[in-house]
């Protein structure tokens, strides 16, 4: 069975509901997996993936902020949230999928702006939870896919400049640093750049600030796919909907669409 697995940050999937909507009809995902959904479980607005035959929904909502959630026309089985920011945070949520693949979708903290966790607690926070998914992944024993909002771009060909962001948080050294840790404690493979290799552009966020996206074109790769290193062979292909940053009312991010025998 070939899956499709798409992965947003929706930056609040009310106020979006309309390209939320036109994502799911115009490319039929099976799985959703949304981050920064900003909304409590309770009024998560279900109906409009259920209508789309969407039925299985796994919801880790917060008031407001954070948040995360995966939308399925597929079973989903052994549902579990971590709380890898130790304080609570909606930031986590996983599920097996049929054929036995575990599937977690996770939304890292941005890290405030100042690269220093003594001036800056948020980023000392982005660290920790980076550092406790590293322990976590030393552990892991079973094929797993992991999606969702890094907000840590890796490589120098992740940024629109990679001289005019070492000094800003998603593109520090110590953060790449962390971000390789991670997928060496499981040999995760990057499907982004297996199936984009670099140097080819690949860019997933743009920032609300520039009066026009597409002219600035200061992307950055945020958002991210990675696998355990036995299935790698079994993803089929991996896109980017860049044109979705054009939508109207857009979120800053756009999704990721993987197809994978699962």
């Amino acid at each position: 069975m070939t899956l499709k697995i798409a992965s947003w940050n929706i930056n609040s999937v009310r106020a979006r509901a309309p390209i939320v909507e036109r994502l799911l009809d115009e490319e039929q995902p099976d799985i959703l997996c949304l981050q920064e959904t900003k909304v409590m479980d309770g009024i998560f607005p279900g109906d409009l993936f259920r209508s789309r035959g969407y039925v299985h929904q796994l919801l880790n909502g917060q008031k407001m902020h954070h948040g995360v959630a995966i939308l399925s026309r597929v079973p989903l089985a052994d549902h579990g949230k971590h709380d890898w920011q130790d304080n609570g945070e909606a930031r986590h949520v996983g599920a097996r999928l049929p054929g036995g693949l575990r599937l977690e979708n996770v939304y890292i903290p941005a890290g405030g702006d100042v690269p220093d966790r003594e001036k800056n607690p948020k980023f000392g926070q982005k660290l920790d939870f980076v550092e406790r998914m590293t322990r976590w992944s030393e552990k892991l024993a079973e094929p797993t896919l992991i999606v969702g909002d890094f907000n840590i771009a890796p490589l120098e060909c992740d940024v629109w400049s990679h001289k005019a962001l070492l000094d800003i948080v998603s593109h520090t050294p110590i953060e790449v640093e962390a971000l390789g840790r991670l997928q060496d404690a499981h040999g995760w493979v990057d499907l982004g750049r297996r199936h984009i290799p670099a140097p080819e552009r690949n860019f997933t966020w743009w920032s609300y600030r520039a009066i026009d996206w597409a002219a600035s074109d200061r992307g950055r790769r945020l958002d991210h796919m990675w696998c355990s290193p036995e299935i790698a062979e079994r993803t089929r292909s991996h896109r980017v909907l860049e044109s979705c940053r054009g939508w109207e009312r857009p979120s800053d991010h756009v999704p990721l669409i993987l197809e994978i025998d699962a």
